[in-house]
């Protein structure tokens, strides 16, 4: 844990005024929550905000408040790049290290503005003026909802800003069942509910959206793409690019299938090896109780992130991926 004193964020955020947010590659329900939470929040402090994102978020999380103003670096190179170079402070959300963010990263190397991580994951790179880094934290929306309210700001969390928070802490644990999910993490759900935000609009937007061939999608790799580990408790699907686009895939179609084999009696590891349109393999790592699958993928899919889900990428191919998996599974044991 690491977090500077809430005085020290009150200070850099009063003397403010053009502001630029951003978070990881490929956005999930954490990282456009936390965001566009922090971003509605400063606008009530009347200042002046830019949320930029790497690349494009999947369409379920479209209807976050503050989402019309989202700025996609990959479509708006130049702009992004203007923007961040007249920025006086920078937030960086949901991620700890600046390859996280692929070429957006190598812009804010070069940004004269002070950087404020405020993240979860585990073994931060130091490249920012001030941390609000907690891997106890279930999501970074939990943080920011700390540092909300250790600023003095908590009668500001309005209906719009306690959805954002909602939805990261929501989809960041498996809608509140992993073992992240502390009292504290009820705590802040009560304070959100008393705003009038109401949660089942939230996990509706999000979860009850999905289009005829995601569900598709989910029945294809549930009956024909599902595979167990032979020896070990671990189970995976593996789904080239091409399969996909027979479902007429879109971002965030896969979101939260790794999770379906958990409901198999005595399995405690599941991963998702997707191909990509670029060639690479996108990798999702899951695990039940101690099994440390954040140590598994920096140690072998250039990846990380927590001891029960992580993430990774191989640059063999699919197959190539999957036996190396399957061969260094049992090791998890």
């Amino acid at each position: 844990m690491q977090k500077d004193s809430f005085l020290k964020f009150k200070n850099v955020i009063k003397k403010s005024n053009n502001i630029v947010i951003t978070t990881h590659f490929s956005p999930d329900g954490d990282a456009m929550g936390s965001s566009l939470a922090l971003y509605n929040y400063l606008l009530k402090l009347k200042k002046k905000v830019k949320v930029v994102v790497p690349n494009a978020y999947p369409e379920f999380l479209d209807w976050l408040p503050g989402n019309n103003q989202v700025i996609i670096h990959q479509k708006n190179e130049a702009k992004v790049e203007k923007l961040v170079k007249a920025a006086d402070l920078i937030f960086t959300l949901d991620f700890n290290s600046l390859k996280r963010i692929e070429k957006l990263g190598l812009v804010l190397e070069k940004a004269i503005a002070p950087i404020v991580m405020v993240d979860h994951h585990q073994q931060p790179d130091k490249y920012a003026s001030y941390y609000f880094h907690d891997v106890a934290a279930c999501s970074t929306c939990e943080l920011i909802f700390e540092l909300i309210v250790g600023i003095g700001g908590k009668a500001l969390i309005d209906k719009k800003i306690a959805a954002c928070l909602y939805t990261g802490l929501m989809t960041d644990t498996g809608s509140f069942r992993y073992p992240s999910v502390t009292s504290k993490t009820h705590l802040i759900l009560s304070e959100l509910l008393k705003t009038g935000m109401v949660p089942a609009d939230v996990h509706s937007a999000v979860y009850d959206t999905y289009s005829y061939e995601r569900l598709k999608l989910l029945g294809y790799l549930l009956s024909e793409k599902m595979e167990l580990v032979k020896d070990v408790p671990a189970a995976y699907f593996a789904i080239s690019e091409k399969e996909l686009q027979k479902f007429n895939y879109k971002k965030g179609d896969t979101e939260g299938i790794v999770n379906y084999p958990f409901s198999i009696k005595g399995i405690k590891v599941c991963a998702m090896f997707t191909e990509s349109e670029e060639g690479y393999i996108k990798i999702s790592f899951r695990s039940k109780g101690k099994i440390d699958v954040n140590k598994f993928a920096r140690e072998h899919f250039n990846g990380g992130g927590h001891i029960n889900a992580a993430g990774g990428r191989s640059d063999i191919t699919l197959a190539e991926t999957v036996t190396k998996f399957t061969t260094l599974a049992k090791t998890l044991f």
